[in-house]
């Protein structure tokens, strides 16, 4: 696999950092820790460890450092989205669970660090309760994955490093 290059961001680094490896962070929301238990008929029995290990073996093959973070906190999610631009983070993955319908600071978050970002929802939201069909971070996303269980997680990776490859090279 082609290495991704660095992105847009990366013309405000020195010349040192370019060779820090590309950062992925793989964000999660409420009541994700509980995967594996929770309603497994809706979200599969792989747990959260699991999807980050899968991620995080693809990553390295890739030549890509990927972080993973969840917190049942909207403030929490919000903090670690706005550090994220300033560590250098090329590209976010995004599971906001409920706060999908709720939030709106977090998507604001996102779009005011301009980290590209991609949201991923292991059930089909829209055929689920009809509170659930509409996300306050899709219209802000470079794409939505949702309904295709966890293989949604390595479908956002295979997109993530599909445009950091596509990049402009500082």
């Amino acid at each position: 696999m082609t290495k991704p290059t660095r992105g847009r961001r990366a013309d405000k680094k020195s010349a040192s950092d370019t060779d820090l490896p590309v950062r992925i962070l793989v964000l999660h929301g409420p009541n994700l820790n509980l995967l594996g238990s929770r309603e497994p008929e809706i979200y599969g029995t792989t747990t959260l460890s699991d999807i980050h290990g899968a991620m995080e073996s693809r990553a390295r093959v890739a030549g890509v450092q990927i972080e993973s973070f969840q917190s049942n906190h909207e403030g929490e999610l919000i903090d670690r989205v706005q550090s994220a631009r300033s560590e250098g983070i090329e590209f976010i993955i995004i599971n906001p669970g409920a706060y999908s319908h709720t939030s709106i600071a977090i998507p604001d978050a996102l779009r005011g660090v301009g980290i590209p970002f991609i949201e991923v929802h292991i059930s089909n939201i829209h055929a689920r309760e009809t509170f659930r069909h509409h996300s306050h971070f899709s219209a802000a996303a470079v794409g939505v994955i949702c309904g295709l269980g966890v293989q949604g997680y390595d479908l956002a990776l295979d997109a993530a490093l599909a445009r950091l490859r596509q990049a402009p090279q500082s």
